[in-house]
């Protein structure tokens, strides 16, 4: 039996702030979210982990609509 692929959920996000003078926790969540300079943008899987650390770096980052 072949697998069926699933077509799973996307969110894109875009560095609009600066890590500059931030905690380093939230350096190191850019980091994780593969954003680390200004206006990079990354197209990542939608989980609740994701979501979580978009929410932590709310101030930083913005989400796209890709419409």
């Amino acid at each position: 039996m072949a697998k069926k692929e699933e077509t799973k959920k996307t969110v894109t996000v875009e560095q609009i702030g600066s890590p500059i003078r931030r905690p380093g926790y939230q350096r190191q969540t850019l980091i994780g979210l593969g954003l680390n300079k200004m206006h990079r943008i990354r197209t990542l899987e939608d989980t609740p982990s994701v979501r979580g650390m978009i929410a932590t770096v709310s101030h930083l980052v913005r989400v796209v609509d890709d419409k």
